[in-house]
C-alpha cells in the first residue's frame, strides 16, 4: 500500500489522445510517414486563466508519462519524479499546470514498435519507421495543441528528456519562456554510442528476438535484460557503486569458484535487468537508443551557435560531478555556446556521488535550483519582481561599503559581468538602481541557487580557466570585487577581464593598511581585520597586495587607471593622504591603455 498525503498529487490517471488520425500524414525525418499516432499523457494541477503556467516534462529513455502520484491506492511505487513534482515541491502543482507524455516510439501507451500496424493488424515490430528526437518533439507539440496549451512557461527534461528540451527551444523558439536541461548533451559521445551498440546487439542476438517478430510471453528477455544491465552501469558512478556494494559477496564470505552470480553488484544488476523486462519492450529499446545516437545538434545545424541562434528561452543547465555518461564538460560546451550567442543562461554543476542517475536522486540540491528558477519565472509572470524589491531576501548578507561606490561608477543600462557574484547582492542593486543588464560567474553552488531564485543569470565557472566564450568588449563593465587576492594567476585573469570588458572595476583589501602592519609587528601573527576576518590557515587569500602593489601591477601591464578610490575603515570616504598606509581597501576603475 502507498502513503498518500498532502505532499503527493494523489491518485492520477494516464490518458490517451489521438494526435494524428489514420487519414492524415505525419512525415518523419527519415522520409517515411506514420499514422495514426496516439499519445499517452498525464496532467497535474490547473491551467490558469491566462494559460501562462504550463510546464511540459520530457522523460528519459526508460521513463513514461507517469511522473508523479499513484495510479491506485494499491500502487507500491509512485511516479518516477515523485520527489520533484507535487504540491509545494520543486515543480509545484499548486502553482503550475504540469504535462508529461510518453514519447513517440515508447511502450507505455504511445504509438511505437509494439503498437498494432493498421495495415497488417499485427505489431509493427521492426516495420516501425525510424524516428528522431525532433520527430518526438513534433508529436509532443501536437499533443499540447490538442490540449489547448498555446504557450509553455518552461520545458523540463533530464538525460534524453534534456535532448527533447533543447530541441524544443530550437524547433519552437516562441513557444516557451524557459528550458531546463538536466544531465544531458547536445550529442552523444563515441563511448556512449558504443554502449548503446552493445546493448542493441545483446537484444539482436537473443534467439527469441526473431527479427523483431516475437510474441507476448516469448520476448527476448535475456537480451533486453543484458542491455539494461549495460545501460544501468553507465547511469551509476564508480564511487557510488563502491560505497553501496564494494566487493561484498551476496551469500557468503568465500568464493564459490564457479560462474554463478556471487558479488552483490551482480545480484543488483540481475534484479535491474529482470524488473526492466517486465515493463519494457525490446524493439522500443532498439529504436529509442538509435534516436539518441542520431541526436547531434552540431551536425544537424552546422554548429551549436547556429542551432540556438533563434532561441528565445531562458536556460537553466544542470550537470552532476560524477556523471560520466553525460559529463559536465558536455554541459559546459552547451553553456559556452549559449553564452557566446548572447542567450540568457544559468549553469550549475552539482556535486553528487550518484552518477548520471543523480537527476532522479538529488531532490534537495537539484530541487532547490529548479524551484528557484521556476519561482523566478512565476513571480515575473505574476508581476512580482525580486530585482525591483528593496527588501529582496538575501542570505548571509554582509556589509559591503564598496557596493555603493561601485554602483556610483557605473552608467545606467550598461551590460555588466560580475565575477564571483556571490548571492547576487551587487547585481540586484545595480539592476534596481541602474537598470543594468547583468550576468554573474560564481563557484559556490548555494550562492548560485540563491542568484537563480532571484532571476539572475549566473554560470558556475572557475574564472582562472578563462572566458574564451565571451567576445572582445562583450561588457561595458566587468566587476572583480574582493577577489583579486584569491586568484592563483591574477595577471592572466586580469588580462582576460580587460579583453571582454571595456572597463574593469576592481576592489581588494589593502594588506599594507596600518592595522595589518601593527598586528604583524606587535603580535607577530598574520593580521585579521573586519575586511579580512580569516585565520592564516582558512583564508581564501593567497596573494597579499597593497595599493602600491596594484599601481605597479597596472603600470607593468600597460593598464590605464581611470579612477582610484582608497577607502577608510568606516564609511565610504576616500583617502587622499598616504592611502597605502591609511586605506583599508581600494576600488579601481581600469581599462586597456
Amino acid at each position: 500500500m502507498n502513503t498518500i498525503n498532502e505532499k503527493t498529487i494523489g491518485i492520477v490517471k494516464t490518458n490517451s489522445m489521438r494526435v494524428v488520425d489514420q487519414d492524415e500524414t505525419f512525415k518523419l525525418q527519415c522520409g517515411k510517414t506514420l499514422a495514426p499516432i496516439d499519445v499517452a499523457y498525464e496532467t497535474y494541477g490547473k491551467l490558469n486563466e491566462t494559460g501562462t503556467n504550463a510546464i511540459y516534462i520530457c522523460h528519459a529513455l526508460t521513463g513514461n508519462a507517469h511522473v508523479a502520484g499513484f495510479h491506485s491506492d494499491k500502487d507500491k511505487k509512485p511516479g518516477w519524479w515523485e520527489d520533484f513534482v507535487g504540491p509545494g515541491k520543486s515543480i509545484d502543482t499548486n502553482k503550475f499546470y504540469v504535462v508529461c507524455s510518453n514519447f513517440l516510439g515508447g511502450c507505455s501507451g504511445t504509438t511505437g514498435p509494439c503498437s498494432i500496424n493498421p495495415e497488417t493488424q499485427e505489431p509493427y515490430g521492426l516495420n516501425f519507421p525510424v524516428y528522431t528526437i525532433s520527430d518526438m518533439v513534433r508529436v509532443q507539440k501536437l499533443l499540447l495543441d490538442k490540449l489547448g496549451i498555446k504557450h509553455l512557461l518552461a520545458v523540463v527534461g533530464g538525460s534524453m528528456g534534456g535532448m527533447h528540451a533543447l530541441q524544443w527551444t530550437i524547433d519552437y523558439p516562441d513557444f516557451m519562456d524557459a528550458a531546463i536541461a538536466i544531465a544531458t548533451t547536445t550529442r552523444l559521445s563515441v563511448q556512449a554510442i558504443a554502449f548503446d551498440a552493445v546493448g542493441r546487439n545483446a537484444i539482436l542476438v537473443d534467439q527469441k528476438f526473431k527479427n523483431g517478430n516475437y510474441r507476448q510471453g516469448q520476448e527476448p528477455d535475456r537480451g533486453l535484460s543484458i542491455a539494461r544491465m549495460i545501460g544501468h552501469i553507465t547511469y551509476l558512478s564508480e564511487k557510488g557503486m563502491r560505497k553501496k556494494f564494494g566487493r561484498s559477496l551476496r551469500d557468503s564470505n568465500n568464493y564459490n569458484y564457479n560462474f554463478d552470480p556471487e558479488f552483490s553488484i551482480e545480484t543488483y544488476l540481475d534484479h535491474q535487468g529482470q524488473s526492466f523486462v517486465e515493463r519494457f519492450d525490446a524493439n522500443c529499446y532498439l529504436y529509442i537508443t538509435k534516436a539518441m545516437d542520431y541526436f547531434d545538434l552540431c551536425k544537424d545545424y552546422g554548429s551549436l551557435k547556429t542551432a540556438f541562434e533563434k532561441t528565445k528561452a531562458r536556460f537553466l543547465v544542470v550537470s552532476f560531478s560524477s556523471d560520466w555518461l553525460f559529463p559536465p564538460e558536455q554541459s559546459e560546451e552547451l553553456v559556452d555556446a549559449l553564452v557566446a550567442d548572447g542567450k540568457d543562461v544559468s549553469y550549475c554543476n552539482i556535486d553528487s556521488p550518484y552518477g548520471h542517475d543523480a537527476f532522479l536522486l538529488e531532490p534537495e540540491k537539484l530541487g532547490a535550483t529548479m524551484k528557484g528558477f521556476l519561482e523566478s519565472l512565476h513571480n515575473k509572470d505574476c508581476n512580482v519582481n525580486y530585482v525591483a524589491n528593496e527588501d529582496a531576501p538575501l542570505s548571509n548578507k554582509k556589509v559591503r561599503i564598496d557596493y555603493d561606490l561601485i554602483s556610483s561608477l557605473i552608467e545606467p543600462q550598461s551590460r555588466i559581468l560580475d565575477i564571483g557574484c556571490g548571492n547576487g547582492e551587487l547585481l540586484l542593486k545595480l539592476m534596481r538602481d541602474k537598470s543594468i543588464r547583468g550576468e554573474g560567474i560564481e563557484l559556490d553552488q548555494s550562492q548560485i541557487t540563491r542568484c537563480i531564485s532571484h532571476g539572475l543569470s549566473v554560470v558556475q565557472r572557475d574564472i582562472e580557466r578563462g572566458l574564451e566564450h565571451y567576445a572582445n568588449n562583450s561588457f561595458d563593465y566587468v566587476i572583480l570585487s574582493q577577489t583579486m587576492q584569491t586568484l592563483k594567476d591574477p595577471e592572466k585573469v586580469f588580462k582576460e577581464l580587460l579583453r571582454v570588458g571595456k572597463k574593469v572595476i576592481v576592489s581588494f583589501p589593502n594588506f599594507a593598511y596600518w592595522r595589518c602592519r601593527m598586528q604583524l609587528f606587535l603580535k607577530g601573527k598574520a593580521p585579521r581585520t573586519k575586511q579580512m576576518p580569516f585565520k592564516w590557515y582558512d583564508s581564501p587569500n593567497i596573494h597579499f597586495l597593497s595599493i602600491d602593489d596594484f599601481d605597479e601591477f597596472c603600470d607593468e601591464l600597460g593598464v590605464r587607471i581611470e579612477k582610484k578610490i582608497p577607502l577608510q575603515r568606516t564609511g565610504v570616504s576616500s583617502i587622499n593622504i598616504m592611502p597605502n598606509l591609511l586605506a583599508e581597501q581600494a576600488i579601481y576603475v581600469t581599462s586597456k591603455d
